[in-house]
């Protein structure tokens, strides 16, 4: 089994940063694929942001420019850095990360409210 921690969730104004990370622990023998996930009120959840074990990363094009991902290996965390707030960013956040090539584990969310 394998748990996901996330943490860095808050309330901000707009225009600000804020920096969340999720870390796994558990049976890992390889970390592949991370993931960002958002879920705002009334929508569906939708992928932000990705990063493969290669390095590979993609963004939806809302965040381009705005929000970076990053992941620590040795550490099995991923960050997601987000700068230049506005309230449509307002939403619950979920890292997903896909382990030992078959198995995908989510975190708890964490919410990320941003005021005008």
């Amino acid at each position: 089994q394998v748990q996901l921690v996330e943490s860095g969730g808050g309330l901000v104004q707009a225009g600000g940063s804020l920096r969340l990370s999720c870390a796994a622990s558990g049976n890992i023998r390889s970390l592949n694929t991370m993931r960002w996930h958002r879920q705002a009120p009334g929508k569906q959840r939708e992928l932000v942001a990705s990063i493969t074990s290669g390095g590979t990363i993609e963004y939806v094009d809302s965040v381009k420019g705005r929000f970076t991902i990053s992941r620590d290996n040795a550490k099995n965390t991923v960050y997601l850095q987000m700068n230049s707030l506005q309230p449509e960013d307002t939403a619950v956040y979920y890292c997903c990360f896909r382990v030992n090539y078959n198995y995908e584990y989510w975190g708890q969310g964490t919410q990320v409210t941003v005021s005008s």
